[in-house]
């Protein structure tokens, strides 16, 4: 007994009068949401449901099929000798959707296109890689609050895999020793034919013997060992913006390690680290500090010295000033980075209570007591 099929344009969500656009964007929607790799510990299920999806798109992108169902239902769309995809491997119809959607080659809007920022798709048409470039390093970097608020030019020195300069980076003694590969023509691929309900279906894949890069080393560079690559300490200059924060991470693209046997190089990562200040305590872009202030300030009101990453500036403690109280100093805080603005100086006075009194400051405070303050 054969289970019934649900509507395509109920699996796909769509009006029936949804365009072609409305369509693939459907389609996209819900092959993502049942794709297997999105669904790992219910892939017999997820399979399904993404072979519902398939078929629900090849029927409703199809003009033809599209009328014919339209008419006669399901029935209609198998005498037109399409048979569903049942029990065709999920590969199959990936590569199956990449000969509609135009595949990897053919310009916008192919399959690829549609869901490479998604998922890899295994050794399919995504087998067709560029070749492996070099990996991406991480430097931390520690600076001061002050280097932080002025920006900073420093060196580095990073240990990482350089391009052999014996063998300029092609892992073989001389020219003569690299050879087109044997095994792929040169092309860095092999294609796998097989036969499916809809015809010859073509696998690409990375060639095994040359890794994709299509040249074999018949004599290895003595230096690298035919790596293309050693390892070296490289000094690097590079210049920190003011108003840097911890955990900011500066991109020198190409500053990486070498790829292997002429591969490019990766990038290099340099992660910004602000140590602690002893006075100022950061919030983005806004510091805060204390100041400790007398009784007789508080109540009469002062005109104070406090320090700012720019030097002294004078602060105006008005008469009355409550323990607690918190002034702010329009930008007198860090730099916001590549901008000419810079947050605020946040200052709370705190009132100095002294735990040691003479005679005279006693006699003092007493007489102030009597007189109610």
């Amino acid at each position: 007994m054969s289970v019934k099929k649900r509507d395509p344009y109920e699996v796909l969500g769509v009006s029936r009068s949804a365009t072609k656009d409305e369509i693939k964007k459907a389609f996209r929607k819900q092959a993502i949401k049942y794709h297997p790799d999105k669904n790992p510990d219910k892939r017999e299920w997820s399979e399904e449901k993404f072979k519902e999806v398939a078929e629900a798109y090849e029927v409703l992108n199809d003009d033809q099929k599209r009328q014919l169902y339209d008419r006669f239902g399901w029935d209609g769309v198998r005498r037109s000798g399409f048979s569903g995809f049942g029990n065709v491997d999920i590969s199959d119809i990936f590569s199956h959707l990449g000969d509609i959607f135009g595949g990897s080659g053919g310009g916008g809007g192919g399959f690829d296109d549609l869901f490479g920022d998604v998922f890899s798709f295994g050794g399919g048409r995504r087998g067709r890689q560029q070749r492996a470039r070099g990996g991406d390093i991480r430097y931390d970097v520690e600076i001061t609050l002050e280097e932080a608020f002025n920006g900073k030019k420093t060196e580095i020195k990073v240990p990482k895999h350089v391009k052999c300069k014996t063998c300029d980076g092609s892992g073989a003694e001389s020219p003569s020793d690299i050879n087109t590969c044997s095994a792929c023509g040169g092309s860095g691929q092999r294609q796998n034919v097989r036969s499916t309900p809809f015809g010859q279906m073509i696998n690409v894949t990375t060639c095994s013997r040359c890794q994709g890069i299509g040249k074999v080393i018949s004599k290895q560079c003595k230096e690298c060992k035919g790596a293309g690559r050693i390892k070296r300490t490289q000094k690097l200059s590079i210049d920190i913006p003011a108003g840097a924060e911890s955990g900011n991470r500066l991109r020198v693209q190409g500053a990486g390690a070498a790829g292997p046997q002429g591969a490019p190089p990766g990038d290099l990562y340099i992660v910004i680290n602000v140590k602690d200040h002893p006075i100022f305590e950061r919030h983005d872009s806004h510091l805060v500090c204390e100041k400790t202030i007398t009784f007789s300030q508080a109540v009469l009101g002062d005109k104070i010295e406090i320090e700012t990453l720019d030097g002294l500036t004078k602060l105006t403690i008005p008469s009355g000033t409550k323990s607690g109280t918190i002034f702010r100093l329009r930008g007198k805080g860090m730099p916001r980075v590549h901008s000419y603005d810079r947050g605020d100086l946040l200052c709370k006075v705190e009132i100095q209570v002294p735990k040691k009194l003479s005679k005279e400051q006693k006699e003092a405070l007493a007489h102030l007591n009597e007189l109610g303050l």
